[in-house]
C-alpha cells in the first residue's frame, strides 16, 4: 500500500460516512471534519498548549479553531504562505496587533492580516500544529502529498526555530487514525513506512481523545537538498536562496 492509496481511503471514508465538512469534496486537501472544534478544545487542555508562547499552524479549515484559540490565549501564530512562494514565506499573527481574531484566522484572512516575515525573523517555535490526512498512534503522518509541511520544518530547523524541544501536534477525526478502531484501513500492517523527510507527530488529538505517540523516529534536521529538483527550487525563493550549489 502506498501513501496515495491511504489518502484516497481516508477521503472516501470521511465523505461516505458523512464526517466531512466544508469545503467539499474532502479529496485532494487536508480534509475538514466533524468535531474539529472539539479536537481543538482537547488540545488546549494539554501541557504542550498551556506552555507554548509561539505556534506554527497550517492554514487549512480543520485547524481554524486552533488558530483562533491560540490568538485568544495570547500566543503568536506563524502560518506559511501558500506553497512557500513568497520571499518572506511566513505570516505572523500577533495577538496584540489583531483586532478581529475571527476574520484574521480564516484561510483568506490570514493572508490579509498576517505580516510577511522571512524565516530568520521567526523565533523559536514551541508548538507546531499540522493538518493531516492520516496519522498512526506511533506518530507517522500522511499529508495531502505536496510536502510543504515537511519543507517548512526543514527550513526552520536549519535556523534553530524548531528543534527537539518543539512539540508537533495534529487535530484529526478518529477515522484519520489509521491504526485506530474507526480506521478505513483494514490491515494497519500494510501501511507504508514514513519517508526520511517526514516529521513525526508527538500529539494526536481527536474529538474523543489525546494520543501521546512517544514517537521515536528521528526528526529531519534540515533540508534534504538532494531530494529537490531545479523546478522545486525555482518555485520556492527561500530554498533557491539557500541551496548549497546556488549560494
Amino acid at each position: 500500500m502506498d501513501k496515495q492509496t491511504v489518502r484516497e481511503a481516508v477521503w472516501d471514508a470521511l465523505e461516505d460516512r458523512g464526517e466531512a465538512r466544508f469545503p467539499f469534496p474532502p479529496h485532494g486537501r487536508i480534509p475538514n471534519v466533524a468535531g474539529a472544534t472539539d479536537a481543538c478544545d482537547r488540545l488546549t487542555e494539554t501541557g504542550a498548549w498551556e506552555t507554548a508562547e509561539t505556534m506554527k499552524a497550517n492554514p487549512d479549515a480543520p485547524q481554524l479553531p486552533v488558530r483562533r484559540a491560540a490568538l485568544r490565549a495570547g500566543k503568536t501564530v506563524f502560518v506559511a504562505q501558500p506553497r512557500l512562494r513568497d520571499p518572506d514565506p511566513f505570516l505572523r499573527l500577533d495577538p496584540d496587533d489583531v483586532d478581529d481574531i475571527d476574520e484574521a484566522t480564516t484561510v483568506s484572512g490570514v493572508s490579509a492580516h498576517g505580516v510577511p516575515v522571512g524565516p530568520e525573523s521567526v523565533p523559536h517555535i514551541d508548538l507546531v500544529v499540522s493538518g493531516s490526512v492520516g496519522v498512526t498512534t506511533e506518530g507517522a503522518r500522511i499529508g495531502k502529498g505536496e510536502g510543504y509541511s515537511d519543507l517548512e520544518w526543514a527550513v526552520l530547523h536549519e535556523l534553530d526555530a524548531v528543534d527537539d524541544d518543539t512539540t508537533v501536534a495534529t487535530t484529526v477525526h478518529e477515522l484519520q487514525v489509521l491504526d485506530g478502531p474507526a480506521s478505513p484501513i483494514a490491515d494497519p500492517e500494510t501501511l507504508p513506512e514514513p519517508d526520511g523527510h517526514d516529521v513525526p507527530i508527538d500529539l494526536i488529538v481527536t474529538p474523543e481523545r489525546v494520543i501521546r505517540t512517544g514517537a521515536d523516529a528521528p526528526r529531519p534536521t534540515g533540508v534534504d537538498w538532494e531530494a529537490l529538483d531545479a523546478a522545486r527550487l525555482d518555485a520556492i525563493p527561500v530554498l533557491a536562496e539557500r541551496a548549497p550549489d546556488r549560494g
